[in-house]
Protein backbone atom coordinates (compact mmCIF):
# COMPACT_ATOMS: atom_id res chain seq x y z
CA UNK A 1 0.00 0.00 0.00
CA UNK A 2 1.04 3.82 -0.22
CA UNK A 3 -0.12 6.99 1.10
CA UNK A 4 0.47 9.55 -2.27
CA UNK A 5 0.90 12.60 -0.56
CA UNK A 6 -1.32 15.74 -1.92
CA UNK A 7 1.06 18.58 -0.70
CA UNK A 8 1.61 22.45 -0.61
CA UNK A 9 3.82 24.15 1.07
CA UNK A 10 3.10 26.28 4.16
CA UNK A 11 3.95 29.46 1.74
CA UNK A 12 0.91 29.11 0.53
CA UNK A 13 -0.66 30.78 4.04
CA UNK A 14 0.63 33.67 2.35
CA UNK A 15 0.61 33.72 -1.45
CA UNK A 16 -3.12 32.36 -1.23
CA UNK A 17 -4.42 29.09 -3.53
CA UNK A 18 -3.70 26.12 -1.12
CA UNK A 19 -7.28 24.79 -1.49
CA UNK A 20 -7.08 24.93 -5.51
CA UNK A 21 -3.50 23.22 -5.34
CA UNK A 22 -4.64 20.62 -2.94
CA UNK A 23 -7.56 19.58 -5.58
CA UNK A 24 -5.32 19.88 -8.13
CA UNK A 25 -2.87 17.60 -6.72
CA UNK A 26 -5.55 14.82 -5.92
CA UNK A 27 -6.54 15.07 -9.09
CA UNK A 28 -3.23 14.20 -10.31
CA UNK A 29 -3.25 11.19 -7.74
CA UNK A 30 -6.43 10.11 -9.57
CA UNK A 31 -5.20 10.48 -12.81
CA UNK A 32 -2.06 8.65 -11.93
CA UNK A 33 -3.85 5.03 -10.47
CA UNK A 34 -6.15 5.68 -13.64
CA UNK A 35 -3.08 5.68 -16.09
CA UNK A 36 -0.92 2.47 -14.35
CA UNK A 37 -3.31 -0.91 -13.57
CA UNK A 38 -0.37 -2.04 -11.07
CA UNK A 39 -2.38 0.81 -8.81
CA UNK A 40 -5.83 0.79 -7.70
CA UNK A 41 -7.27 3.46 -5.07
CA UNK A 42 -8.10 2.46 -1.86
CA UNK A 43 -10.42 4.42 0.71
CA UNK A 44 -10.86 1.69 3.67
CA UNK A 45 -9.23 -0.99 5.20
CA UNK A 46 -11.13 -3.49 3.49
CA UNK A 47 -10.28 -2.57 0.09
CA UNK A 48 -6.21 -2.19 1.15
CA UNK A 49 -6.52 -5.94 1.89
CA UNK A 50 -8.61 -6.48 -1.23
CA UNK A 51 -6.71 -4.50 -3.95
CA UNK A 52 -3.02 -6.26 -1.96
CA UNK A 53 -4.80 -9.53 -2.65
CA UNK A 54 -5.53 -8.74 -6.44
CA UNK A 55 -1.66 -8.14 -6.22
CA UNK A 56 -1.83 -4.51 -6.82
CA UNK A 57 -0.89 -1.66 -5.03
CA UNK A 58 -3.55 -0.01 -2.57
CA UNK A 59 -3.17 3.40 -3.53
CA UNK A 60 -4.37 6.09 -0.52
CA UNK A 61 -4.49 9.85 -0.48
CA UNK A 62 -2.97 11.90 2.19
CA UNK A 63 -3.30 15.40 2.78
CA UNK A 64 -0.12 17.29 4.11
CA UNK A 65 -0.98 20.04 6.15
CA UNK A 66 -3.78 21.68 7.22
CA UNK A 67 -3.50 24.53 5.64
CA UNK A 68 -4.99 23.36 2.65
CA UNK A 69 -8.47 23.58 3.54
CA UNK A 70 -8.14 27.26 4.31
CA UNK A 71 -10.36 27.15 7.77
CA UNK A 72 -13.01 25.48 6.27
CA UNK A 73 -14.89 22.51 7.64
CA UNK A 74 -17.11 22.24 4.29
CA UNK A 75 -13.45 22.09 2.43
CA UNK A 76 -12.38 19.15 4.77
CA UNK A 77 -15.78 17.38 3.69
CA UNK A 78 -14.88 18.00 0.23
CA UNK A 79 -11.52 16.97 0.56
CA UNK A 80 -12.54 13.05 2.02
CA UNK A 81 -15.63 13.47 -0.81
CA UNK A 82 -12.30 13.44 -3.58
CA UNK A 83 -10.54 10.28 -1.19
CA UNK A 84 -8.70 11.58 1.50
CA UNK A 85 -8.04 9.42 4.38
CA UNK A 86 -5.71 11.53 6.56
CA UNK A 87 -4.92 14.81 6.61
CA UNK A 88 -1.34 16.30 8.71
CA UNK A 89 -2.93 19.26 11.03
CA UNK A 90 0.11 21.59 10.03
CA UNK A 91 3.38 21.23 8.01
CA UNK A 92 6.09 23.39 8.44
CA UNK A 93 4.20 26.72 9.59
CA UNK A 94 1.63 27.45 12.15
CA UNK A 95 -1.74 27.71 10.80
CA UNK A 96 -4.84 29.96 12.24
CA UNK A 97 -5.98 27.20 14.32
CA UNK A 98 -2.93 24.59 14.86
CA UNK A 99 0.61 25.26 16.45
CA UNK A 100 3.60 23.52 14.05
CA UNK A 101 6.63 22.19 15.63
CA UNK A 102 8.59 24.46 13.68
CA UNK A 103 7.19 27.47 13.84
CA UNK A 104 6.12 30.42 16.24
CA UNK A 105 3.77 29.40 18.57
CA UNK A 106 0.51 31.08 18.63
CA UNK A 107 -2.19 29.14 20.44
CA UNK A 108 -0.90 26.85 22.74
CA UNK A 109 -1.68 24.03 20.73
CA UNK A 110 -5.32 23.91 18.95
CA UNK A 111 -7.58 26.48 18.93
CA UNK A 112 -11.15 25.62 19.40
CA UNK A 113 -11.90 25.74 15.88
CA UNK A 114 -8.98 23.56 15.44
CA UNK A 115 -10.78 21.32 17.83
CA UNK A 116 -13.65 21.14 15.60
CA UNK A 117 -11.57 20.30 12.61
CA UNK A 118 -10.39 16.78 14.77
CA UNK A 119 -14.05 16.09 15.51
CA UNK A 120 -15.40 16.01 11.70
CA UNK A 121 -12.26 14.28 10.72
CA UNK A 122 -13.16 11.94 12.91
CA UNK A 123 -17.13 11.93 11.89
CA UNK A 124 -15.98 11.83 8.38
CA UNK A 125 -13.32 8.81 8.62
CA UNK A 126 -10.26 10.75 7.89
CA UNK A 127 -7.30 9.59 9.97
CA UNK A 128 -6.07 12.67 12.18
CA UNK A 129 -2.16 13.25 11.81
CA UNK A 130 -0.24 14.72 13.94
CA UNK A 131 3.63 14.38 12.16
CA UNK A 132 4.99 18.36 12.02
CA UNK A 133 2.83 19.82 14.60
CA UNK A 134 3.94 21.13 18.12
CA UNK A 135 3.60 18.68 21.28
CA UNK A 136 1.35 20.91 22.33
CA UNK A 137 -0.74 20.42 19.49
CA UNK A 138 -0.62 16.35 18.95
CA UNK A 139 -1.67 16.64 23.49
CA UNK A 140 -4.81 18.72 22.43
CA UNK A 141 -5.57 16.48 18.99
CA UNK A 142 -4.95 13.00 21.75
CA UNK A 143 -7.15 14.70 24.01
CA UNK A 144 -10.01 15.63 21.78
CA UNK A 145 -10.06 12.69 18.91
CA UNK A 146 -12.60 9.77 19.56
CA UNK A 147 -10.30 7.75 16.74
CA UNK A 148 -6.62 6.62 16.50
CA UNK A 149 -4.17 9.28 15.38
CA UNK A 150 -1.69 8.69 13.19
CA UNK A 151 1.82 10.26 12.84
CA UNK A 152 2.26 9.61 9.00
CA UNK A 153 5.86 10.64 9.21
CA UNK A 154 7.65 10.64 12.59
CA UNK A 155 10.51 9.64 14.42
CA UNK A 156 10.99 9.26 18.43
CA UNK A 157 12.62 12.58 19.92
CA UNK A 158 14.42 10.24 22.21
CA UNK A 159 16.60 8.71 19.85
CA UNK A 160 16.78 11.96 17.50
CA UNK A 161 16.21 15.27 18.99
CA UNK A 162 14.65 16.81 16.63
CA UNK A 163 11.52 19.45 17.30
CA UNK A 164 9.91 17.18 14.16
CA UNK A 165 9.82 14.37 16.33
CA UNK A 166 7.51 12.84 18.98
CA UNK A 167 8.18 13.08 22.64
CA UNK A 168 8.06 9.92 24.99
CA UNK A 169 5.03 11.63 26.70
CA UNK A 170 3.01 11.68 23.73
CA UNK A 171 4.17 7.84 22.86
CA UNK A 172 2.68 6.54 25.93
CA UNK A 173 -0.83 8.98 25.13
CA UNK A 174 -0.65 7.41 21.54
CA UNK A 175 -1.08 4.31 22.98
CA UNK A 176 -4.17 5.68 25.01
CA UNK A 177 -5.28 6.29 21.95
CA UNK A 178 -4.62 3.10 19.96
CA UNK A 179 -2.50 5.36 16.93
CA UNK A 180 0.09 4.47 15.14
CA UNK A 181 3.17 6.31 14.59
CA UNK A 182 4.78 5.43 11.04
CA UNK A 183 8.74 6.18 11.07
CA UNK A 184 10.49 8.37 9.11
CA UNK A 185 13.53 7.47 6.96
CA UNK A 186 14.92 11.18 6.28
CA UNK A 187 18.52 11.26 7.25
CA UNK A 188 17.77 15.15 9.54
CA UNK A 189 15.16 13.24 11.83
CA UNK A 190 16.61 9.51 11.85
CA UNK A 191 20.64 10.26 12.86
CA UNK A 192 21.70 9.82 16.49
CA UNK A 193 23.04 13.36 16.63
CA UNK A 194 22.92 16.24 18.55
CA UNK A 195 23.68 17.79 15.15
CA UNK A 196 20.85 17.59 13.64
CA UNK A 197 20.77 18.03 10.03
CA UNK A 198 18.52 19.26 6.74
CA UNK A 199 19.88 20.43 3.49
CA UNK A 200 18.53 23.88 4.09
CA UNK A 201 18.98 26.15 1.00
CA UNK A 202 20.79 29.61 1.21
CA UNK A 203 17.06 31.65 1.91
CA UNK A 204 15.55 30.82 4.75
CA UNK A 205 12.34 31.70 6.24
CA UNK A 206 11.31 32.78 9.65
CA UNK A 207 10.50 29.80 10.73
CA UNK A 208 12.97 27.78 10.23
CA UNK A 209 14.91 29.81 12.08
CA UNK A 210 13.43 29.61 15.01
CA UNK A 211 13.08 25.72 14.86
CA UNK A 212 16.94 25.78 14.27
CA UNK A 213 17.30 28.21 16.86
CA UNK A 214 15.36 25.90 19.54
CA UNK A 215 16.43 22.80 18.40
CA UNK A 216 19.71 22.81 20.64
CA UNK A 217 21.36 24.52 23.15
CA UNK A 218 24.79 23.96 21.49
CA UNK A 219 25.11 24.60 17.79
CA UNK A 220 23.50 22.28 15.69
CA UNK A 221 24.85 21.53 11.74
CA UNK A 222 21.89 23.42 10.25
CA UNK A 223 22.62 26.28 12.84
CA UNK A 224 26.58 26.24 12.25
CA UNK A 225 25.29 26.13 8.10
CA UNK A 226 22.94 29.05 8.64
CA UNK A 227 25.13 31.22 10.60
CA UNK A 228 28.10 31.09 7.53
CA UNK A 229 25.02 31.49 5.06
CA UNK A 230 24.69 34.82 7.20
CA UNK A 231 27.74 35.80 7.23
CA UNK A 232 28.19 35.49 2.97
CA UNK A 233 24.99 37.80 2.57
CA UNK A 234 27.04 40.63 4.98
CA UNK A 235 29.91 40.34 3.34
CA UNK A 236 29.02 39.74 -0.45
CA UNK A 237 25.76 40.56 -2.79
CA UNK A 238 26.51 38.37 -5.41
CA UNK A 239 24.41 35.31 -5.45
CA UNK A 240 26.63 33.49 -7.47
CA UNK A 241 29.67 33.81 -5.89
CA UNK A 242 27.62 32.81 -2.05
CA UNK A 243 26.39 29.88 -3.74
CA UNK A 244 30.17 28.53 -5.02
CA UNK A 245 31.07 29.81 -1.59
CA UNK A 246 28.38 27.53 0.47
CA UNK A 247 29.01 24.69 -1.60
CA UNK A 248 32.65 24.99 -0.61
CA UNK A 249 31.93 24.90 3.01
CA UNK A 250 29.38 21.74 2.35
CA UNK A 251 32.41 19.79 1.03
CA UNK A 252 34.73 20.81 4.22
CA UNK A 253 31.26 19.98 6.39
CA UNK A 254 29.81 16.98 5.35
CA UNK A 255 26.40 16.35 7.23
CA UNK A 256 25.43 13.27 9.52
CA UNK A 257 24.05 10.58 7.99
CA UNK A 258 21.70 7.90 9.48
CA UNK A 259 21.26 4.21 8.70
CA UNK A 260 19.13 1.39 8.30
CA UNK A 261 20.09 0.95 11.81
CA UNK A 262 19.36 4.23 13.42
CA UNK A 263 15.81 3.77 11.25
CA UNK A 264 15.62 0.57 13.38
CA UNK A 265 16.79 1.82 16.46
CA UNK A 266 13.77 4.73 16.41
CA UNK A 267 11.16 1.35 15.75
CA UNK A 268 12.62 -0.55 18.81
CA UNK A 269 12.37 2.88 21.33
CA UNK A 270 8.79 3.47 20.38
CA UNK A 271 7.99 -0.64 21.35
CA UNK A 272 9.93 0.80 24.39
CA UNK A 273 7.50 3.02 25.00
CA UNK A 274 4.45 2.93 23.55
CA UNK A 275 4.24 -1.27 22.27
CA UNK A 276 4.12 -3.32 19.51
CA UNK A 277 0.60 -2.40 18.49
CA UNK A 278 1.40 1.55 17.73
CA UNK A 279 4.35 1.63 15.07
CA UNK A 280 4.67 1.46 11.78
CA UNK A 281 6.14 2.53 8.32
CA UNK A 282 6.09 6.19 7.54
CA UNK A 283 8.75 6.70 5.13
CA UNK A 284 8.66 10.26 3.92
CA UNK A 285 10.50 9.22 0.56
CA UNK A 286 12.31 12.21 -0.69
CA UNK A 287 15.28 12.88 -3.04
CA UNK A 288 18.00 10.10 -2.34
CA UNK A 289 20.46 12.30 -0.63
CA UNK A 290 17.89 13.05 1.81
CA UNK A 291 17.54 9.86 2.88
CA UNK A 292 19.13 7.56 5.65
CA UNK A 293 21.48 5.27 3.38
CA UNK A 294 19.77 1.99 3.07
CA UNK A 295 16.58 3.57 3.23
CA UNK A 296 16.37 5.71 -0.16
CA UNK A 297 13.36 4.25 -1.90
CA UNK A 298 10.52 1.47 -1.13
CA UNK A 299 12.34 -1.19 -2.69
CA UNK A 300 14.53 -1.30 0.26
CA UNK A 301 12.31 -1.77 2.73
CA UNK A 302 13.33 -5.90 3.22
CA UNK A 303 16.55 -4.20 4.77
CA UNK A 304 15.18 -2.52 7.18
CA UNK A 305 12.76 -5.84 8.14
CA UNK A 306 16.28 -8.07 8.00
CA UNK A 307 17.96 -5.62 10.32
CA UNK A 308 14.58 -5.90 13.20
CA UNK A 309 14.90 -10.14 12.16
CA UNK A 310 18.66 -10.11 12.92
CA UNK A 311 17.74 -8.11 16.45
CA UNK A 312 15.27 -10.90 17.43
CA UNK A 313 11.46 -9.23 16.77
CA UNK A 314 9.61 -12.37 15.65
CA UNK A 315 7.77 -12.36 11.86
CA UNK A 316 4.67 -11.80 13.96
CA UNK A 317 5.32 -8.41 15.42
CA UNK A 318 6.98 -7.26 12.05
CA UNK A 319 3.92 -8.11 10.44
CA UNK A 320 2.53 -5.59 12.61
CA UNK A 321 4.81 -3.00 11.81
CA UNK A 322 4.75 -3.74 7.92
CA UNK A 323 0.77 -2.78 8.14
CA UNK A 324 -1.09 -4.44 10.43
CA UNK A 325 -0.91 -1.67 13.00
CA UNK A 326 -2.12 0.66 10.28
CA UNK A 327 -5.14 -1.63 9.17
CA UNK A 328 -6.16 -2.44 12.68
CA UNK A 329 -6.28 1.57 13.43
CA UNK A 330 -7.93 2.40 9.90
CA UNK A 331 -10.45 -0.26 10.85
CA UNK A 332 -11.45 1.60 14.21
CA UNK A 333 -11.18 4.81 12.91
CA UNK A 334 -13.79 3.98 10.18
CA UNK A 335 -16.04 2.23 13.09
CA UNK A 336 -15.83 5.48 15.27
CA UNK A 337 -16.72 6.88 11.93
CA UNK A 338 -19.55 4.87 11.65
CA UNK A 339 -20.76 5.25 15.22
CA UNK A 340 -20.58 9.34 14.96
CA UNK A 341 -22.97 9.21 12.06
Amino acid sequence: GQFWVAFVPSSAMQTGGALSEVLAQIDMIHRLAQRYPELELALTAADIERVHREGKIASLIGVEGGHSIESSLAALRMLHRLGARYMTLTHFGTTDWADAATDFPRHGGLTEFGEDVVREMNRLGMFVDLSHVSPETMKDALRVSRAPVIFSHSGAQAVSSHVRNVPDDVLRLLAENRGVIMVDFIAGYTAPTPENWSPLKSSLSENVLFAVRQSHEEPSYVARRLAYVEKLHEELDDDKQIARSLEDWAKENPPPRATVGDVANHIEHIIEVAGIDHVGIGSDLYYEDYMAVGMEDCSKYPLLFAELLKRGHSETDLKKVAGGNLLRAMREMEQIAEDLK
